[in-house]
Protein backbone atom coordinates (compact mmCIF):
# COMPACT_ATOMS: atom_id res chain seq x y z
CA UNK A 1 0.00 0.00 0.00
CA UNK A 2 1.33 3.31 -0.93
CA UNK A 3 2.12 5.95 1.86
CA UNK A 4 1.14 9.10 0.10
CA UNK A 5 -2.15 10.66 1.00
CA UNK A 6 -5.18 8.53 -0.36
CA UNK A 7 -7.61 10.22 -2.63
CA UNK A 8 -11.63 10.29 -1.63
CA UNK A 9 -14.13 10.06 -4.18
CA UNK A 10 -17.73 10.25 -4.00
CA UNK A 11 -20.02 9.45 -6.96
CA UNK A 12 -23.86 10.20 -6.61
CA UNK A 13 -26.33 8.72 -9.27
CA UNK A 14 -29.86 9.75 -10.29
CA UNK A 15 -31.30 6.64 -11.25
CA UNK A 16 -34.13 5.67 -13.66
CA UNK A 17 -34.58 2.74 -12.07
CA UNK A 18 -35.12 1.88 -7.91
CA UNK A 19 -35.37 -1.94 -8.39
CA UNK A 20 -31.86 -1.82 -10.85
CA UNK A 21 -30.38 0.33 -8.73
CA UNK A 22 -31.36 -2.12 -5.42
CA UNK A 23 -29.93 -4.77 -7.77
CA UNK A 24 -26.76 -3.10 -7.94
CA UNK A 25 -26.33 -1.86 -4.61
CA UNK A 26 -26.25 -5.90 -3.39
CA UNK A 27 -24.42 -7.08 -6.84
CA UNK A 28 -21.13 -4.28 -6.36
CA UNK A 29 -20.31 -4.50 -2.65
CA UNK A 30 -18.45 -7.72 -3.56
CA UNK A 31 -17.04 -6.75 -7.07
CA UNK A 32 -15.41 -3.71 -5.44
CA UNK A 33 -13.53 -6.16 -2.99
CA UNK A 34 -11.55 -7.16 -5.99
CA UNK A 35 -10.79 -3.60 -7.39
CA UNK A 36 -6.98 -2.84 -7.29
CA UNK A 37 -5.37 0.38 -5.45
CA UNK A 38 -8.64 0.56 -2.94
CA UNK A 39 -8.07 1.08 0.53
CA UNK A 40 -12.19 1.06 1.82
CA UNK A 41 -15.50 1.58 -0.18
CA UNK A 42 -19.11 1.89 1.10
CA UNK A 43 -22.50 1.85 -1.07
CA UNK A 44 -24.47 4.23 0.14
CA UNK A 45 -28.44 5.27 0.07
CA UNK A 46 -29.32 8.94 0.38
CA UNK A 47 -31.76 11.37 1.73
CA UNK A 48 -32.14 14.52 2.39
CA UNK A 49 -30.75 14.32 6.23
CA UNK A 50 -33.96 16.30 7.32
CA UNK A 51 -34.41 13.64 10.40
CA UNK A 52 -32.19 10.37 9.74
CA UNK A 53 -35.78 8.52 9.78
CA UNK A 54 -36.63 6.05 6.89
CA UNK A 55 -38.95 8.95 5.76
CA UNK A 56 -35.81 11.12 4.19
CA UNK A 57 -34.49 8.37 2.03
CA UNK A 58 -34.29 9.59 -1.51
CA UNK A 59 -34.56 5.79 -3.79
CA UNK A 60 -33.76 8.11 -6.94
CA UNK A 61 -30.27 8.74 -5.91
CA UNK A 62 -27.58 6.27 -4.79
CA UNK A 63 -23.98 6.90 -3.82
CA UNK A 64 -20.82 5.22 -3.78
CA UNK A 65 -17.55 6.47 -1.57
CA UNK A 66 -13.98 4.93 -2.48
CA UNK A 67 -10.61 5.71 -1.30
CA UNK A 68 -7.46 5.21 -3.59
CA UNK A 69 -3.93 4.95 -2.94
CA UNK A 70 -3.60 7.39 -5.49
CA UNK A 71 -4.82 9.57 -8.26
CA UNK A 72 -3.92 6.59 -10.86
CA UNK A 73 -6.30 4.22 -9.14
CA UNK A 74 -9.00 6.69 -8.96
CA UNK A 75 -8.71 7.32 -12.15
CA UNK A 76 -8.76 3.59 -13.78
CA UNK A 77 -12.23 3.15 -11.97
CA UNK A 78 -13.77 5.36 -14.03
CA UNK A 79 -13.64 3.48 -16.93
CA UNK A 80 -14.26 0.27 -14.84
CA UNK A 81 -17.35 -1.89 -15.07
CA UNK A 82 -18.57 -0.69 -11.87
CA UNK A 83 -19.11 2.92 -12.76
CA UNK A 84 -20.18 2.01 -16.43
CA UNK A 85 -22.83 -0.30 -14.72
CA UNK A 86 -24.44 2.75 -12.88
CA UNK A 87 -24.06 5.26 -15.40
CA UNK A 88 -26.35 2.84 -17.35
CA UNK A 89 -29.13 3.61 -15.38
CA UNK A 90 -28.52 6.67 -14.43
CA UNK A 91 -30.19 9.82 -15.86
CA UNK A 92 -27.42 11.84 -14.09
CA UNK A 93 -23.78 11.69 -11.97
CA UNK A 94 -21.81 13.68 -9.92
CA UNK A 95 -18.50 13.01 -8.72
CA UNK A 96 -16.37 15.11 -6.25
CA UNK A 97 -12.59 14.08 -5.83
CA UNK A 98 -11.08 14.94 -2.23
CA UNK A 99 -7.86 15.19 -0.06
CA UNK A 100 -8.38 14.62 3.61
CA UNK A 101 -7.42 17.65 5.69
CA UNK A 102 -8.24 16.52 8.75
CA UNK A 103 -9.97 13.37 10.22
CA UNK A 104 -11.13 12.08 13.26
CA UNK A 105 -13.28 8.87 14.79
CA UNK A 106 -13.56 5.18 12.79
CA UNK A 107 -15.95 4.18 10.26
CA UNK A 108 -16.88 0.50 10.65
CA UNK A 109 -13.86 0.16 13.35
CA UNK A 110 -11.37 1.52 10.27
CA UNK A 111 -9.49 4.70 9.50
CA UNK A 112 -10.98 5.24 6.15
CA UNK A 113 -9.09 8.06 5.04
CA UNK A 114 -5.63 7.74 6.34
CA UNK A 115 -2.77 10.88 6.40
CA UNK A 116 -4.64 14.00 6.37
CA UNK A 117 -3.03 17.26 4.84
CA UNK A 118 -3.80 19.59 7.39
CA UNK A 119 -3.48 23.09 7.26
CA UNK A 120 -5.80 26.15 5.50
CA UNK A 121 -7.27 25.51 2.24
CA UNK A 122 -8.14 28.37 -0.20
CA UNK A 123 -11.44 26.87 -1.67
CA UNK A 124 -14.25 24.73 -1.46
CA UNK A 125 -14.15 22.53 1.11
CA UNK A 126 -16.28 19.22 1.68
CA UNK A 127 -17.43 17.58 5.30
CA UNK A 128 -18.22 14.18 5.90
CA UNK A 129 -19.97 12.77 8.89
CA UNK A 130 -20.68 9.60 9.71
CA UNK A 131 -22.28 7.54 12.85
CA UNK A 132 -23.55 4.57 14.26
CA UNK A 133 -26.50 5.23 17.02
CA UNK A 134 -27.14 3.66 20.02
CA UNK A 135 -30.54 2.12 19.81
CA UNK A 136 -31.20 3.18 23.16
CA UNK A 137 -30.07 6.52 22.16
CA UNK A 138 -32.07 7.05 19.17
CA UNK A 139 -35.29 9.01 20.04
CA UNK A 140 -33.01 12.00 21.80
CA UNK A 141 -30.85 11.81 18.51
CA UNK A 142 -33.99 12.10 16.02
CA UNK A 143 -35.92 15.06 18.60
CA UNK A 144 -32.52 16.74 18.18
CA UNK A 145 -31.92 16.76 14.37
CA UNK A 146 -34.38 18.83 12.75
CA UNK A 147 -33.01 21.86 14.41
CA UNK A 148 -29.49 21.35 12.61
CA UNK A 149 -31.05 20.40 9.90
CA UNK A 150 -33.12 23.71 9.09
CA UNK A 151 -30.17 25.89 10.26
CA UNK A 152 -27.75 24.02 7.89
CA UNK A 153 -30.02 25.13 5.33
CA UNK A 154 -29.73 28.55 5.40
CA UNK A 155 -26.21 28.96 5.86
CA UNK A 156 -24.13 30.83 4.31
CA UNK A 157 -21.67 29.44 2.05
CA UNK A 158 -23.25 25.44 1.83
CA UNK A 159 -23.29 24.25 -1.98
CA UNK A 160 -25.24 21.69 -1.05
CA UNK A 161 -25.73 18.55 1.52
CA UNK A 162 -27.24 15.09 1.10
CA UNK A 163 -27.91 12.52 3.73
CA UNK A 164 -25.74 9.58 3.46
CA UNK A 165 -25.93 6.17 5.13
CA UNK A 166 -25.39 1.99 5.04
CA UNK A 167 -28.93 1.30 6.20
CA UNK A 168 -32.24 3.49 6.85
CA UNK A 169 -32.05 2.81 10.47
CA UNK A 170 -28.53 3.21 12.61
CA UNK A 171 -26.19 3.96 10.61
CA UNK A 172 -26.08 7.81 9.33
CA UNK A 173 -24.38 10.20 7.54
CA UNK A 174 -24.03 13.52 5.64
CA UNK A 175 -22.34 15.16 2.59
CA UNK A 176 -21.84 18.66 2.87
CA UNK A 177 -19.98 20.66 0.36
CA UNK A 178 -18.95 24.65 1.07
CA UNK A 179 -17.91 27.87 -0.43
CA UNK A 180 -14.64 27.53 2.00
CA UNK A 181 -13.06 26.11 5.66
CA UNK A 182 -14.50 29.13 6.67
CA UNK A 183 -18.28 28.77 5.98
CA UNK A 184 -17.81 25.27 7.48
CA UNK A 185 -16.30 26.29 10.63
CA UNK A 186 -18.45 29.13 11.51
CA UNK A 187 -21.75 26.40 10.80
CA UNK A 188 -19.78 23.68 12.99
CA UNK A 189 -18.75 25.96 15.93
CA UNK A 190 -20.34 29.02 15.85
CA UNK A 191 -24.34 28.28 14.73
CA UNK A 192 -25.90 27.93 18.09
CA UNK A 193 -28.33 24.51 17.19
CA UNK A 194 -24.90 22.32 16.03
CA UNK A 195 -22.94 24.16 18.14
CA UNK A 196 -25.61 22.07 21.12
CA UNK A 197 -25.26 18.82 19.62
CA UNK A 198 -21.93 18.98 19.58
CA UNK A 199 -21.54 19.86 23.26
CA UNK A 200 -24.38 17.31 24.15
CA UNK A 201 -22.86 14.69 22.38
CA UNK A 202 -20.18 13.93 24.93
CA UNK A 203 -22.82 13.82 27.49
CA UNK A 204 -26.12 12.05 26.44
CA UNK A 205 -24.17 9.14 24.17
CA UNK A 206 -25.72 9.04 21.54
CA UNK A 207 -22.92 7.20 19.40
CA UNK A 208 -21.68 3.85 19.64
CA UNK A 209 -19.19 4.97 17.16
CA UNK A 210 -19.10 8.19 15.34
CA UNK A 211 -16.03 10.30 12.21
CA UNK A 212 -16.18 13.40 11.28
CA UNK A 213 -14.16 14.49 8.45
CA UNK A 214 -13.02 17.54 6.20
CA UNK A 215 -11.55 17.49 2.55
CA UNK A 216 -9.93 19.56 -0.03
CA UNK A 217 -11.70 19.45 -2.94
CA UNK A 218 -9.36 18.21 -5.69
CA UNK A 219 -12.10 18.36 -8.50
CA UNK A 220 -15.87 18.38 -9.08
CA UNK A 221 -18.38 17.47 -12.09
CA UNK A 222 -21.54 16.46 -13.13
CA UNK A 223 -24.82 17.24 -11.02
CA UNK A 224 -27.02 16.83 -8.42
CA UNK A 225 -30.84 17.18 -8.85
CA UNK A 226 -30.10 18.42 -12.53
CA UNK A 227 -27.69 21.59 -10.84
CA UNK A 228 -23.83 21.83 -10.83
CA UNK A 229 -23.06 22.32 -7.02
Amino acid sequence: MSSAAPVVVLHVWGTRSVPSALWRMARDRFGLRRTPGLRFAKLLGTGSGETFTPRDADPGHWAALTVWDDAASATSFESGRLVGAWDEIAHERLRVSMSALSSRGRWAGADPFGTAQPGHHDGPVVAITRARIRTARALQFWRAVPAVSTDLQGSPGLRMSLGIGEAPIGLQGTFSLWDSSDSLVDFAYRRPAHLDVVRRTATVGWYAEELFARFAVLDLHGTYRGVSP
